[in-house]
């Protein structure tokens, strides 16, 4: 041990003025900046209540001491569950809370209890092992895929949970792809290790096959009769036992040294020296002694936990525990995984936090109205700096002024105010009246003008901490008030929903004037319907579900628009020719596709502003299509003449572009574009003959059928048009037996026969 440890372990212990064992010394746990050493101070259990304004000695520990995590899985992985178990082990809640009982901490909405599953990300903060962990438990069906998106933007790690008897399932996918666009480190639960079915190797292989990631397992299954009851730890060479006759909930478990002559000494030996030999592939270090002792047996227990936890921040490796969370068995090591290999808020380096810091620098990543707390709280990650009451910031994103009301801590629907707050931690604030999602929020308008300075002497962008990926709606329908009187109800309500939730949009159609609400899906409108009704007492009514379609051009066009007219006193005078092609570069996906080439033939040197008012003119003409008014993708838009007037506004030169593209996509043969969806449909084998032909008679692709136990697992592509009520179809096939899963693959276009049957459905005509 460094004799720095050592001298900081004996002022702390005459600090507190304690006397501590040797057994105690050995134990105590501290960590450096630098590397690990596994000590413990005999210091109590933290208390339940959680104050994370309290004065911190030094910061470098205080942010040793974090944890941000976010828990994410396919819809009944038993996400809630195991969050409810953490609460309850960790001090934070006296009872255990249930889903099918609608009682969790967590699931706190009126619509989460009710239909027993998450729809909002909640986030709360409890400690353990001297350590806060801030944790956002966010949902599994992919209508709220954009729960699961925020929260992983400002999460240093992540808890990825598979049913243990199912694997790698679809929305388990979706989240792991949304964890590796913001490289977020994670490692695996694998729950319900109780089942009859469970399989440790059929997930490791989905692990393997559909995530791309290699696994580390830590734990082997322990078996007493047919029951699951525990686990053997492959680090430390114990056996975890819990017992399921206690009426504890797990609480207390029991730890025995795995000794030579047991019956699973040999499985957990071999299992031991295979971890090894994958983290000697993997760590320089671990190599190293390898190489040195020349064996890869009897591995020190800290030298094993340092490579995991190395592999685990490169994103080399995933660490993989086992539990049951609904019979309290695994939570504490997976509690006590999080904290050793995960990482703290110092592990994870932001470039653009480092240019605002040592000052403030924080990110709001989610909008909720509490009457009950002064109307719209906001959640902020603060990456460096800290943050007060009444405090004084500026938002970079808008370029304004915003005050700080209270500041507090989240425990999922209940806060507790604290005077202020340090760097690394999640906050609830009030008082941000122009602040939305994704905002980057810095101490004041001086700070965010010198950085801004310096960006323009580098020639970069003003510097924003990364915003949110906000996916297409795939669905929408009209929404009317009940009455006149009960109109600005609905519009108050539509606006503070829009706030909170950026995936929801809100339309007016200028030929009907009706209100268009587009949603990820038909839960998710639903949820937003039973909102309106019950929190905002409006009984709005909403139309027919209509798909979201896309247009593209399938030729390529030139045209020339060319406008001289007097307003006022001013001439305004615009020639401007445009053309218009085909790019599947980006292969169909719902994304920004518009784009405008400055082709520099016949073209002097045109002034910033009047290109912003060309492109601004061309993406509000690509807004809407020729077919059925839809966005225009896939297409590229090249600039190959522009002459202005002296005094040409710059409404004009937009109005004109947006003119010259209308007249493009009338001459390039647009045609429509229909999502398709990614499904996946688990029935028994009597009626998976059924559900293949209902598939195929809604124009869907069969692509892969396979068997998982005793079931079949049907992988299908079906456009989302064939789909819509698709619950209720299945459960009247299946007689109820079946689930399934779906996402959004890709946009494809339509053939000349179902585009006309398209224009029917949406028309009338």
């Amino acid at each position: 041990m460094h004799v720095v440890t050592r001298l900081w372990i004996l002022n702390l212990i005459k600090k507190q003025k304690k006397s501590v064992s040797y057994s105690q010394w050995k134990n105590f746990r501290y960590q450096d900046h630098t590397r690990r050493c596994f000590l413990c101070t005999g210091i109590s259990k933290p208390s339940v209540t959680v104050d994370a304004s309290q004065p911190v000695k030094d910061d470098l520990e205080h942010l040793h001491k974090i944890r941000n995590i976010g828990i994410m899985a396919h819809i009944d992985a038993g996400k809630t569950t195991t969050t409810e178990r953490m609460l309850f082990y960790s001090g934070l809640t006296r009872t255990v809370g249930e889903v099918h009982d609608g009682d969790t901490v967590m699931d706190y909405m009126e619509q989460e209890r009710n239909r027993g599953i998450t729809i909002t990300s909640a986030a709360i903060t409890f400690p353990w092992n001297d350590h806060r962990v801030n944790l956002v438990d966010t949902p599994g069906h992919v209508d709220f895929t954009m729960e699961v998106e925020r929260a992983l933007r400002v999460l240093d790690g992540a808890v990825a949970i598979f049913d243990a008897s199912a694997g790698v399932e679809a929305q388990s996918i979706t989240v792991w792809r949304q964890a590796n666009s913001y490289q977020v480190p994670r490692l695996c639960y694998l729950n319900k290790m109780d089942k009859p079915n469970a399989d440790v190797s059929l997930c490791l292989d989905s692990i393997k096959e559909k995530l791309h990631a290699t696994p580390l397992l830590l734990q082997l299954p322990l078996v007493q009769g047919d029951a699951f009851s525990g686990v053997i730890d492959l680090i430390t060479m114990k056996k975890l036992i819990w017992n399921s006759k206690k009426r504890d909930y797990g609480r207390s478990f029991i730890k025995e040294t795995l000794n030579a002559d047991d019956e699973m000494w040999d499985q957990a030996f071999l299992a031991r020296c295979e971890l090894t030999d994958k983290l000697t592939d993997m760590d320089l270090d671990m190599a190293e002694y390898v190489l040195e002792k020349e064996s890869i047996e009897n591995i020190p227990t800290e030298l094993l936990m340092e490579a995991i936890r190395r592999v685990t921040l490169k994103q080399d490796a995933v660490p993989v525990l086992l539990g049951s969370s609904y019979k309290n068995i695994g939570v504490q090591p997976l509690l006590d995984a999080v904290i050793d290999y995960l990482p703290s808020p110092l592990d994870i380096v932001h470039e653009t936090v480092k240019l605002y810091s040592p000052s403030l620098c924080a990110m709001a990543f989610k909008i909720i109205h509490n009457k009950q707390r002064g109307g719209m709280l906001t959640f902020l990650r603060i990456y460096s700096g800290h943050l007060e009451q009444g405090q004084r910031i500026f938002n970079v994103n808008n370029e304004v002024m915003e005050k700080i009301g209270r500041v507090m801590i989240a425990f999922a629907d209940e806060f507790k105010e604290v005077g202020s707050i340090k760097s690394g931690n999640i906050v609830v604030v009030t008082g941000l009246k122009e602040t939305r999602t994704g905002d980057t929020l810095v101490a004041s308008q001086s700070v965010a003008k010198s950085v801004k300075k310096e960006a323009l002497k580098n020639k970069t962008e003003v510097p924003l901490l990364m915003g949110l990926q906000i996916p297409d709606p795939v669905f929408f329908c009209s929404i009317e008030a009940p009455s006149l009187s009960q109109t600005k109800l609905l519009e108050e309500a539509l606006d503070q929903l829009q706030k909170e939730d950026p995936s929801l949009r809100v339309t007016s159609d200028e030929d009907t004037g009706q209100t268009v609400l587009s949603g990820m899906g038909e839960l998710h409108l639903d949820i937003i319907r039973d909102r309106i009704h019950k929190e905002y007492k409006v009984e709005a009514e909403l139309g027919p579900l209509q798909v979201a379609y896309k247009e593209t051009c399938r030729s390529t066009d030139i045209h020339t628009s060319d406008i001289n007219k007097t307003i006022g006193e001013a001439n305004q005078r615009v020639k401007i020719t445009l053309s218009i092609e085909p790019d599947i570069s980006y292969k169909h996906k719902a994304v920004a596709l518009a784009r405008t080439k400055e082709n520099q033939e016949n073209l002097g040197s045109i002034r910033r502003h009047i290109m912003n008012a060309v492109n601004q003119g061309v993406s509000s003409a690509l807004n809407s299509g020729p077919v059925l008014g839809f966005p225009v993708v896939d297409v590229k838009v090249s600039l190959h003449w522009l002459e202005t007037g002296h005094k040409t506004s710059e409404t004009i030169v937009a109005a004109t572009a947006a003119q010259c593209v209308h007249q493009l996509l009338q001459k390039s043969n647009c045609q429509l574009m229909e999502p398709l969806m990614e499904l996946e449909i688990i029935t028994d084998e009597t009626n998976s003959s059924s559900v293949i032909a209902d598939i195929t008679r809604r124009r869907g692709n069969i692509i892969r059928i396979s068997h998982r136990q005793d079931s079949k697992v049907v992988n299908a592509e079906c456009p989302l048009a064939e789909l819509v009520g698709y619950s209720t179809a299945l459960r009247t096939i299946t007689s109820g037996t079946a689930v399934f899963s779906m996402e959004l693959s890709s946009y494809r276009l339509m053939s000349a026969h179902d585009q006309a049957v398209a224009i029917e459905r949406v028309t009338g005509f």
